[in-house]
Formats: C-alpha cells, sequence, structure tokens
C-alpha cells in the first residue's frame, strides 16, 4: 500500500513525464507555445528561474495558469509549494506515528515543527501578499519558508533524512517561486 506521499509525488512526475512525451510527440519543443512564437511569457519567466523545466511543467500544466499575468504565475508556484508542504506535513506526521527509533523521531517532529507555520502562516501570508501587490512582503515571506525548510533538513546528517527527495522538490519550488516574485519587485 503507497501512502499518500509518495502518491503525490509520483503523480507530480507522472505530470512531468506526461507533459514532456506530449510535446515530443506532437512535435513541439516543451519550451513551444500555443501562439507559435516559441516563447510565452510563462517560458520567458521560467527562464530566468533557477529550475526552468520544474516552472514551465507546473505553469503550463495548471489550467488555471494566467498566460499573460506573472503576478498569476507567482500564486500558482506559492500554491503548489503550500499544497507539497501541506503533503510532506502529513508524511512527516505519518513516519512519527511509524517509527520505533527515538532519536528518528526527534528529528522528524523537529522537521513538522517547521513545516507548521509554513503551512499555517507563512506560505498564506505570501500567498495574501502576492495578491496585494506586496511583493517584498511575499518575498519575505518564502525566504522565511525557505529557512524552515534549511532547519528541517540539517536536523539529518548525510543521506539518511527520510525527506531528502521531499525537502529537495520543496526548495527547487521556493526557489522557482522566489524567483518570479524577485521578477515582479523588479518591474
Amino acid at each position: 500500500m503507497r501512502n499518500k506521499g509518495s502518491t503525490t509525488l509520483t503523480l507530480v512526475l507522472l505530470s512531468f513525464t506526461l507533459v514532456l512525451s506530449t510535446t515530443l510527440v506532437s512535435g513541439q519543443s516543451p519550451s513551444s507555445s500555443s501562439n507559435g512564437d516559441g516563447d510565452d511569457l510563462i517560458d520567458q519567466i521560467c527562464k530566468k528561474t533557477p529550475f526552468y523545466d520544474l516552472c514551465s511543467t507546473i505553469l503550463h500544466s495548471n489550467p488555471l495558469t494566467p498566460k499573460s499575468d506573472p503576478k498569476g504565475m507567482a500564486l500558482i508556484m506559492v500554491k503548489n509549494i503550500e499544497d507539497n508542504a501541506t503533503d510532506t506535513l502529513n508524511y512527516i506526521q505519518d513516519l512519527i506515528k511509524k517509527t520505533p527509533d527515538q532519536q528518528l523521531e526527534q528529528q522528524l517532529a523537529f522537521c513538522a515543527e517547521s513545516y507548521i507555520p509554513v503551512v499555517k502562516y507563512i506560505l498564506p501570508q505570501a500567498y495574501d501578499a502576492l495578491n496585494q501587490g506586496k511583493f517584498g512582503f511575499a518575498s519575505y515571506c518564502i525566504s522565511d519558508a525557505e529557512k524552515e525548510l534549511d532547519a528541517c533538513n540539517k536536523k539529518f546528517s548525510g543521506n539518511q533524512s527520510p525527506l531528502g527527495d521531499r525537502n529537495g522538490i520543496m526548495q527547487k519550488l521556493v526557489d522557482v517561486a522566489s524567483a518570479i516574485v524577485k521578477l515582479l519587485l523588479n518591474g
């Protein structure tokens, strides 16, 4: 039986693969746009982030993504981070219940304490700030979320973290959102 967390991760990877295979079968490159100029605003923005493929896949695959509104794209990314953070928090809580290792339980509890404010306060504040055009505060919130993720990562030494893949994806999502918000700040 698979847990909800691995199912979500699998769906994200499956979505990426589906988008990539669909564009390859149709003869378009993943950066091709529907208007034929090959460089729509989503692609222009995603090219300015550290993880173009991740950014492009998320924004192109979400039917709610506004094709001409960078603020709307930033909102989609923050919502995606919040969804992933919520899923990861649930995964951490499940691991805490199942682990017989007291040290691992303490490390996971610390991570849960790091993720709780990210899910309940920090990302919702970032979303609200973006909606209100307060890009500086949104950037601050996203940076704060990144600090919480880093604190969780530092609780595990080497490659022993059961959250390694999840925290890695979260880090990439935060980096992409941060880059988009910085573009908004710079006009």
